[in-house]
């Protein structure tokens, strides 16, 4: 019998399922990067402040999602 993978585990809280899915949303989409676009575009990347700050917003709207009930 082949040994489990703790890692393999799915979230069990909802907070943990709400974190998955923001690093899912996070990383498949750049959410929070700014613009990275080729080109001139006028913007410029955000600080790291505000990308922490954009990623906990993320956070706070997966929560509102995975709540919901």
């Amino acid at each position: 019998m082949p040994e489990e993978n703790p890692k393999a585990e799915p979230p069990h809280t909802k907070d943990e399922v709400a974190l998955e899915m923001m690093k899912f949303i996070a990383v498949t989409t750049g959410y929070g990067k700014g613009a990275g676009a080729a080109g001139f575009t006028g913007k410029t990347s955000k600080t790291p402040e505000e990308y922490a700050e954009a990623l906990l917003q993320l956070f706070e709207r997966c929560r509102a999602v995975v709540r919901k009930e």
